[in-house]
């Protein structure tokens, strides 16, 4: 199961590559503004911090406004998947590999998640964006705090431990249905690695086991995404191929460093994260009703 997810990985990687290329060949003359180094510090700092399951897309968009790399704001989602792709294909490579799972475990869950985004797209997009994100941070808030406690070894009906690689039985179900949810949930702007890190920990894994399940998860559905951009033009090509380059370096800088934590800090850093993406969920949703308490 293990060898096929790397080779569906693999083909999507070339299929991928081959529209990139033949874009950037053909508008060898055109790539548009941006500077080189700028891009590539970008990738290299927000594809690390992507690997420590932060996420990429909110920081890139912050940092590319702050430098002014791109044209003009239309450009932002796709330069976002566009130069994002080859660095998460990376990450689950490399993850897959390095990082001991089940193979059922790992590829159930991944494919849960493709199915869930397929689907999700059709129907949970329809859903409002940001109350969703504001009661998803609330979640995630809760969720670290008993991560915490179990951690201190104050919440003993969490059992103690993590250190399964694989699920089973009712909860190899649990971890198919979140996983599920999770995808669908990724078309309304609510990242899956955060919460990806909490269904695994919840359901008694390794912290290390939700490296391989959420960046395969999302290697699945970018590599579509960033060739539609491509195909339509609406990127910035300099600026995405930039960050591309600083990704990939940043990935592998990253990834030795997590995969060498001792898992006693790797949990706690998979908490802090939790936390900090519940905080960042319930201000985006605390946006939207504060928006709206003003126009009533």
């Amino acid at each position: 199961m293990v060898q096929i997810l790397l080779g569906l990985l693999a083909v999507l990687l070339v299929y991928y590559l081959f529209y990139f290329i033949r874009d950037l060949v053909a508008e060898r003359k055109n790539l548009g503004g941006g500077n080189w180094l700028i891009a590539g510090l970008i990738g290299l700092v927000t594809d690390a911090m992507d690997t420590l399951g932060i996420g990429s897309f909110a920081p890139t968009t912050m940092l590319l406004e702050t430098t002014k790399q791109l044209d003009n704001d239309r450009q932002l989602p796709g330069t976002l998947n566009v130069s994002h792709t080859v660095p998460v294909i990376i990450e689950a490579f490399i993850f897959i590999t390095v990082v001991k799972v089940a193979p059922l475990t790992l590829f159930s869950l991944v494919i849960a998640a493709i199915v869930g985004s397929y689907i999700g797209s059709k129907t949970v997009s329809k859903l409002p964006e940001k109350k969703v994100q504001f009661y998803m941070g609330i979640a995630l808030i809760v969720t670290a705090a008993l991560m915490a406690l179990k951690q201190l070894g104050l919440l003993d009906l969490l059992g103690t431990g993590n250190h399964l690689t694989g699920l089973t039985g009712s909860k190899l179900i649990i971890g198919i249905i979140g996983n599920f949810i999770l995808g669908a949930l990724m078309t309304i702007g609510v990242g899956l690695y955060a919460p990806c890190m909490a269904l695994v920990y919840m359901l008694g894994l390794s912290p290390l086991v939700a490296f391989p399940i959420m960046m395969a998860s999302c290697a699945g559905l970018m590599p579509v995404a960033g060739t539609n951009f491509i195909k339509s033009g609406d990127y910035a090509r300099k600026v995405s191929l930039g960050i591309t380059i600083g990704g990939v370096i940043g990935v592998i800088i990253a990834t030795r460093f997590v995969t060498g934590l001792n898992m006693n800090v790797l949990t706690w850093v998979v908490i802090v994260v939790v936390l900090y993406s519940g905080f960042t969920y319930i201000r985006k949703g605390m946006q939207a009703f504060a928006g709206n308490l003003k126009k009533n």
